[in-house]
């Protein structure tokens, strides 16, 4: 994948990852939430296709300060390569000790149009990448380089970050509550049914907000409740 279709972006870019989780649970997807990943600039929706690199235990013998002068270092060439419109996905085993990444490899994702950057482990220069506009996702601060406890070996491949498996495609949803991972075949799909979500919990928090219970209203169990959906959507243009 290379882009994603306008109108697919449009839709992922208004909704939430709870709604998204819901949708894919519906088609019997559990775990595509990525545990751990924290938004460092809290702003709009994160969309794009997972681009990916994979870290493995640093080694003595191959991961000194020298192995940076190698254009083939999976790191840097990976950053380098990395396509506009992606978002970045770090595999680094859920280990925050030592950096991912740092707020000049980030910078340059940026600057090659990457809608994105996502590790289930750290990344130094914290405040710097918190200051930036393009999304990035971690699980906590880590000053270290990477060097001091990761290898980088695969780059666009199939990777683990959070738990969760990632494939080169997969469409990548961030909002300020975290990441979620939806497979490339049904992205389409689910980013339709969960437009309609949203459409209806706007209805549902308004209800509520005006004094209606629950019960028979989320889930609509009750008819009314659609004939009064129906009526508030022809009212509010949605």
């Amino acid at each position: 994948m290379t882009e994603l279709a306008q109108d697919l972006y449009d839709q992922l870019m208004q909704v939430s990852t709870a709604t998204l989780t819901t949708a894919l649970f519906k088609r019997g997807f559990k775990n595509v939430y990525i545990q751990g990943a924290q938004r460092m600039n809290p702003g709009q929706n994160m969309v794009g296709f997972a681009y990916t690199l994979r870290y493995i235990p640093a080694r003595e013998d191959l991961d000194g300060l020298e192995s940076f002068a190698d254009r083939e270092n999976p790191q840097r060439k990976g950053v380098e390569e990395c396509p506009k419109g992606a978002v970045f996905v770090i595999d680094s085993r859920g280990d925050a000790t030592a950096a991912s990444a740092g707020s000049i490899l980030v910078t340059r994702l940026d600057v090659l149009g990457c809608n994105g950057v996502v590790t289930d482990g750290g990344f130094r220069d914290a405040p710097e990448i918190a200051a930036m506009d393009m999304p990035a996702y971690h699980k906590q601060p880590s000053a270290p380089t990477n060097l001091t406890k990761h290898h980088a070996v695969g780059i666009n491949e199939a990777i683990a970050c959070g738990g969760v498996s990632v494939f080169p495609g997969d469409v990548i949803v961030g909002d300020n509550e975290g990441v979620v991972v939806l497979p490339a075949n049904i992205a389409d799909d689910v980013a339709a049914e969960a437009v309609e979500m949203t459409v209806f919990e706007d209805f549902v928090i308004e209800m509520v907000q005006n004094g209606a219970s629950t019960f028979g209203l989320y889930p609509p169990t009750d008819p009314e409740t659609k004939v009064k959906f129906a009526a508030w959507r022809e009212q509010k243009g949605r």
